[in-house]
């Protein structure tokens, strides 16, 4: 499929510079650009490529200015990001969509399928399951019985979904993710560990993106909830009955355990713990590799997680944040114990 430059301005409100005629049918890192290639350009480190990209069309924001001339056509749009990002959705949703259910899938007589779904070889939707209208099941997916999926979704190879759990409408999940697996409860015991039984579900609410091999564990009793338009990355771990605000993402191996609450639009980088049973606001960014252990307020920005003996840590936490203080304070004695040392001699 191939578009003008002229049809992407007026889709994306963007003004043009130089030829509205020019045409795209693909996409391309700038400076792997080749012709009918669309690319863009919003970090300026990247500035340099787009006087010899060979891209047909570069998106841009509307504060740039070049500084020698450029072959390709520029579209200035507010955010060139964004942009992108809303024309390839317009291109992915543009390509023709597999409908039909396999004769190598098996799916219960008790189960509901709603229109122009489709459901690959060896996928297995179970009794009482249901699937959305305009749903994609890919091949090996195990969808449990009683689960429900809804409409628009895309469910990819090897995803399990337990039995009753729920995934609402417009959600995609990677290879791999397990939703609904037993949450991490035992009792100790002289024997060992008793298993609690996880007689919960976990439910994800609409627009939400799950990870390849991330895992949403169900609920002790409730609901684990990931709430609408979260986006988790790959090798996630959401425990048993916690809850993910709306519009928070999360990067790569970040764990939260048990019953922990998680505000509206945060973000977290990669590999960030979160203790169980503690309550993070809103619009709160944890730095990759930390550790979070207690309550945190809204709209706060932190990091950091030395992993040393638990009583001793807890014991030094009271001096972290006057070091650079402390710091100075000894500095400052040491010019004073150098001066007296030199007045005594």
């Amino acid at each position: 499929m191939e578009f003008s430059a002229k049809q992407i301005a007026e889709y994306i409100q963007g003004q043009i510079v130089g030829d509205e005629n020019a045409k795209v049918h693909t996409f391309a890192k700038i400076e792997e650009g080749i012709p009918g290639a669309l690319s863009f350009l919003s970090n300026p480190k990247y500035t340099h490529y787009i006087y010899d990209t060979q891209s047909s069309i570069v998106l841009v924001n509307r504060d740039f200015e070049p500084e020698q001339e450029v072959k390709a056509t520029l579209i200035k749009v507010d955010n060139a990001y964004e942009s992108l990002a809303k024309l390839m959705t317009l291109y992915e949703s543009s390509k023709p969509k597999k409908t039909g259910i396999s004769k190598q899938a098996y799916v219960s007589e008790s189960a509901k399928v709603g229109e122009n779904v489709y459901i690959a070889p060896f996928a297995c939707i179970e009794d009482g399951a249901t699937v959305g209208d305009n749903t994609i099941i890919e091949s090996n997916v195990v969808i449990g019985a009683g689960a429900k999926v809804g409409n628009d979704c895309i469910i990819y190879p090897n995803v399990t979904i337990y039995h009753d759990c729920i995934v609402g409408n417009r959600c995609i999940l990677h290879s791999g993710s397990v939703i609904g697996a037993d949450g991490f409860g035992f009792a100790p015991s002289p024997e060992g560990y008793e298993k609690i039984p996880q007689i919960g579900i976990a439910k994800l609410e609409d627009d939400v993106e799950i990870g390849a091999n991330t895992c949403v564990d169900r609920a002790t009793m409730g609901a684990t909830i990931i709430h609408k338009g979260v986006k988790l990355d790959n090798l996630i771990q959401i425990a048993h009955n916690v809850e993910v605000g709306s519009n928070t993402v999360m990067a790569s191996q970040c764990g939260v355990a048990g019953s922990t609450k998680v505000g509206e639009w945060c973000m977290f980088g990669g590999q960030v713990g979160l203790a169980g049973h503690i309550r993070v606001g809103d619009a709160v960014q944890v730095g990759a590799q930390s550790g979070v252990a207690g309550n945190t307020k809204s709209n706060q920005t932190i990091m950091g997680a030395p992993a040393f003996n638990a009583k001793k840590y807890m014991k030094s936490s009271i001096y972290f944040k006057n070091l650079p203080d402390m710091a100075a304070t000894i500095a400052e004695l040491k010019k004073e114990i150098k001066e007296l040392k030199q007045n005594i001699k």
